[in-house]
């Protein structure tokens, strides 16, 4: 058997687990580092850790909970996972999509996706919510890499609008109504773990990027391979000035996420109740 067939295979064992547990979700959702009160938004029905379901990687990082929680939003059925995978853990980038593949199988018809992340653009305040309109893909590897799985997608998928237009449009509308500052920027995608140099930082906003962070693109790419239309808001959680840098902390990443995380969630749970 070909690696592809294994892992198509693994793929379809693992949704053919969600919906034995009787988890038949309209959304997914992906909760980045420390960000986790959309939860108390979610009347939550199931929950699993992320080992209990077959093939699904497991998370090593602080604040990612490893936790699928199955539950309601309004009148939608969500998905939620609580923390993610990410490539610098030492996972293939099929591993680190391995998720959002699996959510699709599913039954997703949506998936909003969220991470803390730097800011390359001083303009955006730490503590703050970015959505993400583009982005740069600076990883090593892609998770379309090897043979297609034509049961997924095509093998060369266009990226133009890899952000949905309209799932974006919901957010700055809901955003406009709740009364929350929503900018927005490109995103760049870097390896990890360890953050940037000022001449990074320099090199960064020369390509046009105004967020950075270290997860999201491979889930993206995953996404609109699949037709899955997606949208993803960030929360800052540093500004990166490579003229006036500042040595940042994990304790003062996730204080600045908690802060953002406040703002978030109320986003996000009216958006998906709106959809």
């Amino acid at each position: 058997m070909f690696a592809s067939e294994m892992y198509a295979d693994q793929l379809r064992e693992a949704a053919a687990w969600l919906l034995r547990q009787n988890m038949k979700p309209d959304v997914g959702v992906v909760l980045g580092t420390g960000l986790n009160l959309l939860l108390e938004h979610t009347r939550i029905i199931k929950q699993c850790a992320f080992t209990d379901i077959p093939h699904f990687p497991s998370t090593t990082v602080e604040k990612h909970e490893g936790r699928l929680v199955y539950g309601t939003i309004g009148n939608k059925k969500v998905l939620i996972m609580q923390g993610r995978v990410h490539y610098y853990e030492d996972y293939t980038m099929q591993q680190v999509v391995f998720p959002v593949r699996v959510m699709k199988l599913a039954g997703i018809k949506w998936l909003f996706l969220t991470n803390a992340c730097g800011a390359i653009d001083l303009n955006i305040q730490t503590g703050t919510l970015a959505l993400v309109k583009d982005h740069i893909n600076l990883q090593s590897s892609n998770p379309l890499k090897g043979k297609n799985m034509d049961e997924l997608g095509i093998r060369f998928p266009d990226m133009n609008h890899a952000y949905s237009p309209q799932l974006n449009q919901l957010l700055r509308q809901k955003a406009d109504e709740l009364g929350i500052t929503l900018s927005q920027g490109v995103y760049a995608a870097v390896d990890g773990p360890n953050l940037e140099t000022p001449a990074e930082y320099r090199y960064l906003k020369i390509i046009g990027a105004n967020l950075v962070g270290m997860s999201t693109v491979p889930e993206v790419i995953a996404a609109k391979h699949m037709g899955l239309p997606c949208a993803a808001v960030s929360v800052v959680t540093d500004q990166c000035d490579p003229d006036n840098l500042k040595d940042v902390t994990i304790d003062e990443i996730l204080a600045a996420a908690a802060k953002g995380d406040q703002l978030l969630a109320p986003l996000l749970r009216s958006a998906i109740e709106a959809l």
